[in-house]
């Protein structure tokens, strides 16, 4: 009858424990700004991340492509920028040549960017699900990201609306970037 007895009350406090329970601390939350060239993919990832897939996913009308191609606009970009605290940058690894060669130039124009060059980047090589695309490592090594990215943070991973898991994955990695603490170097 004892035993009987202390199994339910400690039963019962675990049950208020975790009924109980304060609500969990907030998540972070962050400001990031996802470019990328028509085609590549943005809207479609994105909308498999937040799981709000639709089989009539219509493209992003004024994307960067639009913005980096009109100079009557060009003033405005920063407003895109502001506040962010990284950026999303997505290309097609399927791509022509000159597709790549232009999502390369906007990708040195972003990391150049005095409101984006002290963020972290995560480069999502899109579409690696078709025949033609460029492996991960050909695009790091075409878009010359060893020399082009040193001394920032980046992340380049492949990607597909068809594993959203390696998508899921790949945000957790820039989420980590955006939580490293940066050690200021000590001053003498």
């Amino acid at each position: 009858f004892i035993s009987h007895f202390v199994s339910e009350v400690i039963l019962l406090r675990c049950l208020q424990k975790l009924c109980c329970m304060t609500p969990p601390p907030p998540r972070p939350e962050y400001d990031l700004v996802c470019i990328g060239l028509s085609g590549a993919g943005k809207t479609s990832l994105l909308s498999h991340l937040c799981n709000e897939i639709s089989d009539g996913t219509v493209p992003t009308a004024g994307n960067i492509t639009f913005l980096c191609r009109a100079e009557t606009i060009k003033k405005y970009w920063s407003r895109y920028y502001q506040g962010s605290q990284g950026v999303v940058f997505v290309l097609n690894s399927a791509a022509s040549d000159e597709e790549m060669e232009a999502s390369r130039s906007e990708l040195l124009s972003a990391m150049q960017h005095p409101q984006l060059c002290t963020l972290p980047f995560l480069i999502l090589a899109n579409h690696q699900d078709s025949p033609t695309a460029r492996s991960v490592s050909e695009i790091q090594k075409y878009f010359e990201l060893q020399p082009l990215a040193r001394g920032k943070r980046w992340i380049l991973a492949g990607s597909t609306t068809n594993n959203m898991e390696a998508v899921k994955e790949s945000f957790s990695q820039l989420i980590s970037l955006l939580e490293e603490k940066e050690v200021l170097p000590s001053r003498i």
